[in-house]
């Protein structure tokens, strides 16, 4: 998803959420991004860049990480920046994770799925180090950010043998790529190493997964409604929590209906500010925030 997506989307993309970030009331001072490899795979090094709070706590505090968009194969961790820096400011630890493009060639969405997963366990193997609590782990992503974000709560199981668990403790998931069995982009970018339904999370929902907060638009064409609800419906009847914000009037990333929303993304300020606000709440509601 947002596979068409023109460079001046990026800087669009910060000056919108430094925005919505500066009508915000903070608490602390940031620290960061403070950088780390958190994976080497085939030469190349996998960074997350964290924003923290700058006062010590007495106790570890939640973290989020995460997981931009970009259809798998474009996009960079600085997406995340404002985001990871908002929620530091609030007194969590923010982190934005590099994943793998795919290149139509090697790289494919399997491998971004591993390395979403290998994040959470690192991030679980250096807890006394970052002072984090391993028990208020959360990822967010947005577009096919959310997909990577939902998998490793949903796939949890098909990674490697490690102790160190990648299910996070919740899930935000932002115009969400959460029904991709049918995504044609998607089958194309997996070349025909697996099918796209078993990579799908909304067919695979069981009991037991982290409570998650949706934010939808309900005209999107990108990740439609549809598949979304479908996705929080079974959630909620697994006996999971599956909170579903729904945007009337607005399509992908919050574009307004009037404007296409399958290219380069055109989010509504005050939909954004709204769904931040909501994103605060939830993790409120779960004792991520004070």
């Amino acid at each position: 998803m947002d596979r068409t997506l023109p460079p001046l989307f990026r800087p669009l993309l910060i000056l919108i959420l430094l925005l919505l970030n500066a009508g915000c009331q903070k608490s602390r001072p940031v620290i960061g991004p403070v950088d780390y490899v958190y994976q080497e795979s085939d030469g190349l090094e996998l960074r997350v860049h964290l924003f923290l709070p700058e006062a010590t706590p007495p106790e570890r505090r939640a973290a989020v990480v995460l997981f931009h968009g970009g259809g798998w194969s474009m996009g960079e961790p600085e997406w995340g920046f404002p985001l990871a820096r908002h929620f530091a400011e609030l007194g969590m630890i923010g982190v934005a994770a590099q994943y793998r493009l795919s290149d139509q060639r090697s790289v494919t969405p399997l491998d971004a799925m591993a390395d979403a997963r290998a994040v959470i366990r690192w991030m679980r193997a250096h807890l006394d180090s970052l002072g984090i609590d391993g028990n208020r782990i959360a990822a967010y992503g947005w577009s096919a950010g959310a997909h990577l974000a939902a998998c490793t709560a949903v796939f949890a199981e098909t990674d490697s043998a490690s102790e160190l668990s990648c299910i996070p403790d919740a899930l935000v998931l932002e115009s969400p790529a959460v029904s991709v069995g049918r995504d044609s982009w998607f089958r194309g970018l997996l070349l025909g190493r697996a099918d796209p339904g078993a990579l799908s999370p909304d067919e695979h929902i069981r009991s037991g997964l982290p409570p998650t907060l949706v934010l939808q638009g309900d005209v999107d064409t990108v990740t439609p409604l549809e598949g979304v609800e479908r996705f929080c419906r079974r959630m909620q009847k697994a006996g999971n929590r599956c909170e579903l914000k729904v945007y009337p009037g607005y399509g992908h990333r919050f574009t307004p209906a009037d404007r296409p929303d399958d290219g380069w993304p055109q989010p509504d300020p005050e939909v954004m500010a709204d769904a931040l606000r909501r994103t605060d709440e939830f993790f409120r509601s779960l004792g991520f925030l004070q």
